[in-house]
């Protein structure tokens, strides 16, 4: 990697955003900070290693490539990309239907998706860079009322990623997959529950959602900014992470990481208990040969 390294972080404009801006300067590089609004980045520290653009991640694939070619003219290169905007839909998945998951998706898949593509021809002229996609513990616990749609889309960035991982190892890429749970950001409350297909049925349960997204955000404990700082240590390969190998995921928290722990026990307690059902399906040789 150059030093000092160059990154651009969308969604730059609060939440873990601002906390990874503030980080990556702290460690002497340069940052391309960008929102869909310049204003809500003028808190940003004036220095001459940060650069300001506006850049709306749904702007489509043409847009995103100028944006990309200006932003790539401000030092030369992009080293690193951090894919962190987005945002969390909370709604019943049969009050939100259809029209409400695509609004999810063109954000947090489809816009971070444009904005990787329009980033990585650069990187691999260069033959080296850093994707960062800024998943969600949230991925692994779908279960809770009201959280489908974003847990979902998450998911999605997941799995892609991993895909995209192995396509870009050849040329030098990096992927790292970063999956916090129950950081102190406005996250959890910055979006209301969705009620404009509300159904009497769910009154009940989407009360009780609401609730628990207003307790929840009181009860947080994790602070963004060593959330932020564990990032930048890993993609350096600073601090706690010197001398590891390179991880495609990066859990963050300790509910995050008894999260995906109990999730991933449940599975394979489940694989265990069923694999008489499970396995032995393949087609018979007697049957094969007749």
């Amino acid at each position: 990697m150059h030093a000092p390294n160059v990154w651009l972080v969308t969604g730059a404009s609060g939440g873990f955003g601002t906390a990874l801006v503030n980080a990556v300067l702290a460690r002497g590089d340069r940052v391309i900070a960008t929102a869909r609004s310049l204003d809500k980045m003028r808190s940003l520290p004036e220095t001459d290693r940060i650069r300001l653009l506006q850049l709306d991640i749904t702007a489509g694939p043409a847009a995103l490539k100028e944006i990309m070619a200006a932003a790539v003219a401000f030092w030369g290169r992009i080293d690193v990309l951090v894919n962190n905007a987005g945002y969390g839909a909370k709604a019943l998945v049969e009050e939100a239907g259809s029209a409400e998951m695509r609004r999810q998706y063109e954000t947090n898949v489809f816009g971070t998706l444009d904005v990787a593509t329009a980033v990585l021809p650069y990187m691999r002229a260069e033959r080296c860079g850093t994707i960062v996609m800024i998943g969600s513990r949230t991925s692994w616990r779908p279960e809770l009322t009201c959280t489908g749609l974003y847990a979902s889309s998450k998911a999605a960035l997941r799995v892609f990623s991993e895909t995209l991982a192995s396509e870009l190892a050849p040329f030098g890429i990096r992927m790292l997959i970063v999956e916090p749970a129950a950081f102190r950001t406005d996250a959890l409350i910055g979006n209301a529950v969705y009620t404009g297909n509300a159904l009497p049925d769910y009154d009940v349960m989407r009360a009780m959602a609401a609730q628990r997204y207003k307790d929840t955000h009181k009860a947080l404990r994790g602070d963004p900014a060593k959330a932020m700082g564990a990032v930048v240590d890993v993609v350096r390969g600073e601090g706690a992470a010197a001398g590891k190998a390179w991880p495609l995921y990066l859990v963050l928290g300790d509910l995050g990481v008894s999260g995906v722990a109990e999730k991933c026990e449940r599975v394979l307690h489940l694989l265990d208990e069923w694999k008489e059902v499970s396995t032995g399906l393949d087609i018979d040789p007697e049957e094969e040969a007749r």
